[in-house]
């Protein structure tokens, strides 16, 4: 748990034992281990909203990625990328929350998820926070439009 977050409000955090349990239960949509921590979504969390109406936005790495689209295939499945390694890596050592070592776990993910951008359907570049959300907003209401419409003419 980071400074500043919060159980039940921005993740739910388990031990490694109750994870575990969890995960040996299907508990999760997808679940991994990511520079020496475990991380998952819970299924019952995708399935109520998705059951209520809502879009449902999970910010996962590769490995979930893929196994949400073994379970969910109509998924769309969005890159968010760096500019380049470089910025990178110099916004996870700027960022001061993980020893030199996690950062260097992270970017050596890094360099194999940033190599399979291409299994998914859009990219979007990170270089400007506030460009990167209008973009990822606008793609998930333009998707979301045309699978409405999709539903509507085949109902």
């Amino acid at each position: 748990m980071r400074e500043g977050e919060r159980e039940a409000v921005e993740y739910h955090f388990l031990d490694r034992d109750s994870f575990e349990r969890r995960v040996d239960a299907e508990e999760f949509l997808e679940h991994t281990e990511y520079a020496g921590n475990l991380y998952g979504t819970l299924r019952s969390e995708v399935e109520g909203r998705i059951a209520s109406g809502e879009s449902v936005i999970l910010e996962i790495e590769l490995q979930g990625a893929r196994s949400v689209r073994k379970s969910l295939p109509d998924a769309l499945a969005i890159f968010i990328s760096p500019p380049s390694f470089a910025e990178l890596e110099r916004r996870l050592a700027g960022r001061g929350t993980e020893a030199a070592s996690d950062v260097l776990a992270r970017l050596r993910v890094a360099e194999r998820e940033l190599a399979a951008r291409e299994e998914f359907e859009y990219v979007i570049i990170n270089d400007n926070v506030d460009r990167a959300s209008e973009e990822l907003i606008e793609l998930v209401l333009r998707e979301t439009t045309a699978r409405l419409r999709e539903e509507a003419a085949d109902g």
